[in-house]
Order: C-alpha cells, then sequence, then structure tokens
C-alpha cells in the first residue's frame, strides 16, 4: 500500500498544479465515462450501455487481479468517470481509499457486492486439510457476478444507475437489459437443468474456489485445493490425499481449474485418478486472445455449461 499513497500524494499535488488535467476527457458529444476493475463489470456495462458510453477495464488482460495496483494513469480514470464499477471485496481493497482521498470529485461508483445478498467464505473438506481455520475471521465471498443469478441482480441495479446518469437514454437502457435479462435466465435455466440432469451433484477443482455462490444457487457440492482468494499454489500433501481420495470415492470424471491457473493440482490429481481436466472459467479477467476474440460473460458461461455436464455424467 505504500505505493498508493505516494500515488495519492503525486495526484493531490498534480492537481493543485494543474486543475484542468482532473477534468473530464469526455465531451458530452462522447458520452459518458464507465470505468471497471474487473471482466464482469466491464461487460455487462458494455452490453447495457452500448454506443452511450465509453467503457474501460483497468485489469489488463491475462493479468492477475488479486495483485492489480492501480496506476497513476487508472486513478485519473477513475475519478474522470461517470461511473465506476467494482467488486468490493479482498481483490479491490484499494479502491475505498482512493475513492476517499478523492472527497466531492469522487466518481459516483457501484459495487457488485452490494448488489446481492453475500455469503461468507467457507471451507472444503480438503481444505480443512491445509491450516488449521478455527480462529480465522470469517470473511464474506467477493466473487458474486460466477452465479448467472447474481449477474441478473447485478444489471438490474446497474441499469438503474445508469438511467440514473443519463435520464435521456433511459428507454435504451432499460430495453437492453430486458435483452440481456433473456438471455441470463436461459443461461440460469440450462446450469439447473444440467444439474438436475446429472448423476451426481459433487465438483471437484484442483485449484481455487471462486464459486461459493455458483455451488450455492445450484445445490452442488464441491471440494477444492484452496478458497476463491487464497495466495496458495502448492497445497499440502494431506490437502492432495484427500482431494484423491474424493474422486476415488466418488467416482468425479472431471477435475476443474480456472483461468491461468498452473494447473500443478489439476495435473496431480488427474494423474493419480485419471480424471479428466477441464477449464471451468470464473469471468474474473479474460487473456488477451479472448478480449480479441469477442469473448463475454455469456461466451465464457456457456463454456462452463458444456463442462458442468461432462462433470455430473
Amino acid at each position: 500500500m505504500k505505493f498508493i499513497r505516494h500515488l495519492l500524494a503525486f495526484l493531490c499535488c498534480a492537481a493543485l498544479l494543474c486543475p484542468s488535467c482532473i477534468a473530464s476527457a469526455l465531451s458530452a458529444e462522447e458520452g459518458m465515462s464507465i470505468v471497471c476493475t474487473i471482466f464482469p463489470a466491464y461487460d455487462f456495462a458494455r452490453r447495457l450501455a452500448g454506443d452511450t458510453a465509453q467503457v474501460r477495464l483497468l485489469l489488463p488482460p491475462g493479468s492477475e487481479s488479486h495483485s492489480y495496483e492501480p496506476s497513476p494513469r487508472d486513478i485519473i480514470d477513475i475519478q474522470e468517470a461517470d461511473l465506476f464499477l467494482y467488486a468490493g471485496g479482498e481483490s479491490d481493497s484499494w479502491v475505498d481509499g482512493i475513492l476517499a482521498s478523492m472527497g466531492d470529485s469522487a466518481p459516483r461508483a457501484l459495487r457488485l457486492t452490494d448488489c446481492v445478498t453475500l455469503l461468507a467464505e467457507e471451507t472444503s473438506a480438503s481444505m480443512e486439510q491445509e491450516h488449521d481455520h478455527g480462529e480465522e475471521a470469517t470473511e464474506m465471498d467477493e466473487h458474486v457476478w460466477t452465479s448467472p443469478k447474481n449477474a441478473m441482480l447485478i444489471v438490474a441495479q446497474l441499469c438503474a444507475a445508469l438511467c440514473e446518469i443519463a435520464p435521456q437514454n433511459a428507454p435504451a437502457y432499460e430495453d437492453a437489459l430486458t435483452a440481456y435479462q433473456t438471455e441470463l435466465e436461459a443461461l440460469d435455466a440450462a446450469f439447473e437443468e444440467t444439474v438436475a440432469g446429472g448423476k451426481r451433484d459433487l465438483i471437484v477443482f484442483g485449484d481455487r474456489f471462486p464459486f461459493r455462490y455458483f455451488a450455492h444457487d445450484y445445490h452442488l457440492r464441491y471440494d477444492a485445493a484452496f478458497p476463491g482468494c487464497s495466495e496458495d499454489s502448492e497445497p499440502s500433501v494431506r490437502t492432495v490425499i484427500s482431494l484423491v481420495e474424493t474422486v476415488r470415492a466418488e467416482q468425479v470424471p472431471v477435475i476443474f481449474y480456472i483461468e491461468f491457473s498452473s494447473r500443478k493440482t489439476a495435473d496431480v490429481l488427474a494423474e493419480e485418478t485419471g480424471a479428466k481436466e477441464l477449464l471451468f472459467h470464473s469471468c474474473h479477467n479474460v487473456s488477451a486472445e479472448e478480449l480479441e476474440g469477442g469473448a463475454t460473460y455469456l461466451s465464457l458461461m456457456w463454456n462452463n455449461v458444456a463442462a458442468l455436464k461432462e462433470a455430473l455424467s
């Protein structure tokens, strides 16, 4: 956080020397500016706002969100924004200090975790083998978008914010919301049908597990190597043994890993059990190739539908 404090000092001095540098960069003709910390917020915003806004994703493609630190340009873009979207959890803990430092110049902000009912992080059977969690404080899980049911709640509040900022565009935003909600409902139904038609209700991740809301909403049991925001990269031998035993005992056919994973743990589990490895995308961020290829929250989640169908078969 030393970097952030130095950055704030720099920006305060810059504002005193050159107030015009902090002025809005977009004219009325160019539309509103929306700045987002993570891919789901970015994708939701560009879908609803369309060509009425310039939408920027702060997190560079392919980067790890939990280690991201904003640049001076990022902070200026946040201050100039008409709307700032962020998750509201451990991965962007720097946000509150930045917004507070801006005072009355802070942009309107929408925190995704404020849009839904939060769930506490929990540990699966194999995670319990890693550490003694008895004295740890309860943390609320920030990965709210991983459930399409939550995505529908988030985009509804995003639409309301857009309509307040640019009421002249409200009919267009509401039409976009209706169309998007229909697509999200179809995705939700596909997950429901996949779970209902599955032979099992257990999913196993040889990786972090940022899918607390997903598992909760679709009534799935799960086991994994680490919690969603864990900084760990190497599980203990006890954790690996526990996961192997679970996969064998329940005849789990698929070991999941998440995007940008080293896949070390998933590789070990697959080798020990003969299970297949598949990607289950959390949508937290995308690669440059995915972004250039037109990846969206919906396209990534539909790929997850197919992966889940194979895992529950």
